[in-house]
């Protein structure tokens, strides 16, 4: 597999439902991993792929990033988010391959950066995922406007978490990003929490809440 990556792995021979998350700016394919046996009651597989960009944060420490930041993070690049969103649609394929992963209920999650590049890859590709989730994240206007059209969106269930404290990425992008969302059509949940750039015990139990109601053990209108 062209990633590095981390697993948990239900008990079962599956196929089982499955997160795929994406760790922020810094961090690395352990970051989210250690969430999983409080998601799903540990029924729900979960996959973590490494970054390929090897990133110094501090002395003698290095961590991972999906494309590099400029401006303050403040820029889109679009070739940088095309590029590195290849790469995970690699991974993803090849993870298909080797695990048993229920293909109805494939998830797609990103933390911060990682974040970023989940909307894109969900976004573009919305019938890929059974949902998309954006923590602590952004979804930048110029994104919107290189996004293909896709009716697609319109059954993407989606949940965006955000720290109102958030000093890396502020709540009002978090909030921006919701309009944008709502532009698209998105079914969308949003939740604001009294945290900084973080995953709080109270918004892990919100997530795990709407991966039960919303992947896991949704309820059919007939």
């Amino acid at each position: 597999m062209n990633l590095t990556h981390t697993l948990y792995e239900p008990a079962g021979s599956g196929p089982h439902p499955t997160l795929v998350a994406l760790h922020g700016y810094g961090a690395n394919a352990n970051d989210l991993v250690a969430l999983a046996p409080y998601l799903g009651d540990g029924t729900l597989q979960m996959i973590c792929p490494q970054a390929p960009l090897s990133v110094p944060i501090g002395p003698d420490l290095r961590g991972y990033g999906w494309f590099p930041l400029s401006g303050g993070g403040q820029l889109f690049d679009a070739d940088a988010i095309t590029r590195a969103a290849d790469e995970v649609r690699a991974f993803l394929d090849a993870a298909t391959r080797r695990y048993a992963i229920d293909a109805r209920k494939l998830v797609l999650a990103g933390f911060s950066q990682g974040g970023v590049l989940a909307y894109y890859l969900a976004l573009e590709e919305p019938t890929r995922f059974a949902g998309l989730i954006a923590l602590s994240s952004w979804l930048p206007p110029p994104m919107v406007g290189i996004l293909t059209p896709h009716d697609g969106r319109r059954a993407l269930p989606t949940l965006v978490q955000h720290g109102s404290a958030d000093e890396v990425i502020n709540v009002a992008r978090g909030r921006q990003s919701v309009e944008s969302l709502r532009a698209l059509g998105v079914p969308l949940t949003y939740r604001e929490y009294a945290m900084g750039h973080e995953i709080s015990a109270e918004s892990l139990a919100g997530l795990a809440t709407w991966l039960i109601e919303k992947v896991l053990s949704p309820v059919i209108t007939l």
